[in-house]
């Protein structure tokens, strides 16, 4: 392991991710709920991972901590050898803007504007220029073989453009990390094994990426499974 997460920002891991310890606890009046019980693994860059479990197992707390969505109660979270769990919300922001790509089951897309002005957004947020915030967005919008739609608004693409065009939004920022959230889980099977073999080229090219999902086929399609159950991990 490398070092922990103390506030100090050294970059001294080698690994994209370490989690040790990850404990996430809520409380409802009287009552303490650990969502998350000392949760320890490790991703490295360029893996292909996906973490499994039931409802109600942990994975949705563990996804938001590993997408700067939320922090930890304890435990340390290093993101490219950074220490996360003590980051201040504007450095949280940095970091979700900049270093994660996040890919979710509702597509999220803005109804009423174009494919290639959807993948500018994060650009937009990152003051990024005009002219190359164009270029960078058409060339996301290639890689996942959208040259064809770049000027159609959502209600004019099928469910699983909608979800590429999220795909290149996701990446147009070139992030250390996607991450996704149940991808295929609103496609039909046709589209949903469509937008897996994208996520297998993109793994290819050498892109990291974490696939959350509770169905078996899905989980199969990555390098490696975190499987989590009640708060704990099971087995990587």
């Amino acid at each position: 392991m490398g070092s922990s997460g103390n506030g100090s920002f050294d970059r001294s891991g080698k690994h994209l991710i370490e989690m040790h310890e990850i404990f996430r606890m809520y409380e409802l009046g009287p009552q303490k709920i650990y969502a998350l019980q000392g949760a320890s693994f490790i991703v490295e860059h360029g893996e292909y991972v996906a973490v499994m479990g039931p409802s109600g197992s942990g994975k949705s707390t563990l996804m938001n901590i590993i997408g700067c969505l939320d922090t930890p109660t304890s435990g340390a979270y290093l993101l490219d050898g950074i220490g996360v769990e003590t980051m201040s919300e504007d450095q949280l922001a940095e970091v979700r803007n900049k270093k994660i790509g996040f890919v979710f089951q509702t597509f999220n897309l803005l109804a009423r504007t174009s494919a290639l002005h959807n993948v500018e957004l994060p650009l937009i947020y990152a003051k990024m220029g005009r002219a190359e915030r164009r270029e960078r967005a058409e060339q996301a919008l290639v890689e996942v073989g959208l040259q064809d739609r770049m000027g159609h608004q959502p209600n004019e693409l099928s469910g699983g453009q909608r979800q590429r065009v999220a795909i290149a939004r996701a990446l147009v920022n070139r992030p250390s990390l996607l991450l996704a959230d149940e991808p295929t889980g609103n496609l039909d099977s046709t589209t949903g094994r469509e937008i897996l073999d994208l996520f297998r080229d993109l793994s290819e090219r050498g892109n990291s990426i974490i696939l959350v999902t509770h169905e078996d086929d899905v989980a199969r399609e990555a390098q490696r499974v975190i499987r989590i159950r009640d708060g704990r991990i099971e087995g990587t």
